[in-house]
């Protein structure tokens, strides 16, 4: 095995404030070499992120202290002075972070931003700069580069967004390369191009890759070696297909058990709880057994027909309408009590429009939705009671969802005390079932929503949905941004309410694994219209729309064996929805493929896409 590039020695990371001091590393060690990727990974709050912020010396120096040995071709970077470290950092380790616009300048190009880091770094006139940046641009598999030059960050797509932030990181042609969570917030199909991309660029470029993050998925993809972080320890590491096969420790073996595997419920009709393991005793809660039918029901709960939501697009001095966003069009489906009906597709799709169209937090521009039988599209804003107590939503956030200064006692009740359905001490009451229910303490009641973890405060979230004991959920992208672990216990305990009181789930995702997890029936999004829907096991296993097997086969397979093997990654963005004033959607064609699946018939359009049968 060839030299470690970077060498991590028993590296201390204590945080210093109000008189104390609180060590959150322990001692982790490591090393990756050359064309190597090591994979570190963990819940949140495991200390992954500040362990590659103290090897980057990103921590305030007035807060927090470092001690341990870090180095790089010889050199400990911990001892460096901090002109020293300046040189460092771009030159011969750069970082990607997880959220991409937050990392560029919305004021500048992508082009300007590339280029500043090659004059700055590199020494180069801006001519040489721009030459490179076009370069570079090419290299991050970034198509029509020098229109993409003169682009601003708005202006990009989630995942072009990333890669402009993995060209800029490759600018100075570092030996090491940190990426953090770089395809968390990013959906599954841009997900998989980002891996690829990262795959290649390493063999191209000789690069060593620290890969941080919690999806064991990803870790069997693109990892050759996995170091299992706890609590601020390394508390297993080992060569990654090793680690799958045989896990030594509790908490491993609870990551790999509630990672939702693509293919787990092959003949089986209806969703299913994740098996978990105890991370203490390494012992496993329940077997994944599956959950109830739903009640049978002639009558659905929720009836949509034919709805669309659009959104002007303004320009010139005088703000004339000049095109409209084609969010949703023409989506029709029903919903019956006690199903879980996912919509699912690629971000842009049209998914959360739908949601929130139905929930009338975004006014449709046509169409008819049923609720009960009553149409809630033509319910004056007097008369909208009706829907909130009947619908609740459950957001992707839980922290922007709940308001930081009000307890979540207090925020749980609210709803119970605006429409005027119990008195004070009632919804005390009321708030001290719900929490067990929601598997938290009753007296958490007291505390604020800072002082509890994110999957928690999405169980608080639940909670609130439920005060008013409503017959629908709409859950948009309700569990993407947890931990692997916490998602597991989320969705186990979405099951069990909707045994318990009969409510049906309107779920959106972009997480196929998880969907098919979950789901009753699949409808499937593209350019805001539904393409294909049916029951769950129809649409995982016998796919027939283009757009359906492209996001199935984006899903990272947990199975470090499969590592060598290359899918055929579709680099296809997604087109654009804005349409001219005047557009007409065209009449769309449907084929009935068995009993309640039926598809949209696709056009040439299709055909050459990978992937595309």
């Amino acid at each position: 095995m060839s030299e470690p590039i970077i060498r991590v020695e028993n590296l201390e990371v204590s945080f210093f404030g109000q008189g104390t001091s609180q060590r959150v590393v322990h001692g982790v060690s490591f090393d990756i070499a050359p064309r190597e990727t090591l994979a570190l990974v963990g819940e949140s709050g495991s200390g992954k992120s500040v362990t590659a912020l103290a090897m980057m010396r990103l921590l305030p120096r007035e807060t927090a202290r470092i001690t341990g040995r870090v180095s790089l071709a010889g050199r400990d970077l911990l001892a460096m002075s901090e002109a020293a470290m300046r040189g460092v950092r771009g030159n011969e380790i750069a970082m990607i972070f997880q959220e991409p616009m937050s990392s560029l300048n919305p004021a500048l190009t992508v082009g300007d931003q590339i280029s500043e880091v090659l004059v700055q770094h590199r020494a180069m006139s801006f001519r040489e700069a721009r030459a490179e940046t076009l370069r570079l641009l090419d290299k991050a598999r970034i198509a029509a580069a020098a229109r993409r030059f003169r682009e601003y960050p708005h202006q990009l797509s989630g995942g072009m967004r990333q890669r402009v932030m993995i060209a800029i990181a490759l600018a100075c042609r570092p030996k090491l390369l940190i990426a953090d969570e770089p395809t968390t917030a990013l959906d599954v199909t841009i997900q998989a191009q980002i891996l690829a991309l990262i795959e290649a660029l390493r063999e191209e470029e000789d690069l060593a890759v620290l890969f941080i993050t919690h999806d064991m998925g990803v870790v069997a993809e693109i990892a050759d070696r996995t170091a299992v972080m706890a609590n601020g320890r390394v508390v297993e590491a080992g060569e990654t297909a090793a680690l799958f096969r045989a896990p030594r420790e509790p908490y491993t073996r609870a990551l790999l058990a509630a990672v939702p595997r693509l293919g787990s419920m092959r003949g089986t009709r209806l969703p299913a709880r994740f098996p978990l393991v105890d991370p203490r005793t390494g012992k496993t809660d329940g077997t994944g057994e599956p959950v109830a039918s739903p009640p049978a029901a002639e009558t659905p709960l929720l009836r949509v027909r034919d709805l669309s939501a659009r959104f002007d697009m303004a320009s010139g001095f005088f703000g004339r309408v000049t095109g409209r966003v084609h969010a949703a069009e023409n989506v029709s489906f029903d919903l019956f009590a006690g199903e879980t009906l996912a919509l699912v597709g690629e971000s842009g799709c049209g998914k959360s429009t739908t949601g929130r169209a139905i929930m009338r937090l975004t006014e449709a521009a046509s169409g008819k939705v049923e609720l009960e039988g009553r149409d809630v599209l033509a319910l004056k804003r007097a008369e909208l009671r009706f829907l909130r107590e009947r619908v609740q939503m459950i957001f992707q956030d839980p922290f922007a969802s709940l308001d930081p200064r009000m307890r979540i006692g207090a925020a749980i009740a609210e709803p119970m005390l605006v429409h005027g359905l119990a008195s004070r001490e009632d919804a005390r009451k009321k708030v001290a079932e719900l929490l067990p229910r929601v598997g938290l303490d009753p007296a958490m009641a007291a505390r604020y929503p800072h002082e509890f973890s994110g999957g928690q405060r999405q169980r608080i979230c639940i909670a609130r949905a439920l005060a008013l004991a409503p017959k629908l959920i709409v859950a948009d992208e309700a569990v993407s941004a947890l931990d692997v672990s916490i998602k597991a216990q989320v969705i186990n305990l979405m099951l069990d309410l909707q045994q318990d009181f009969g409510l049906a789930f309107l779920f959106i995702s972009h997480d196929m694994a998880v969907v098919e997890r979950i789901a009753h029936r699949v409808a499937v999004m593209y350019l805001g219209e539904i393409v294909e829907i049916g029951p769950r096991a129809a649409i995982f296993e016998n796919p027939q729309h283009p757009c359906t097997r492209r996001l199935l086969a984006a899903v990272p397979i947990p199975d470090p064996a499969r590592k060598g093997l290359r899918r055929v990654i579709d680099e296809t963005e997604v087109k654009n929805p804005i349409r001219p004033v005047d557009h007409v959607p065209p009449l769309r064609q449907w084929r009935t493929v068995s009993p309640g699946h039926e598809v949209q018939v696709f056009g040439k359009e299709w055909h050459d896409r990978p992937g595309a049968a």
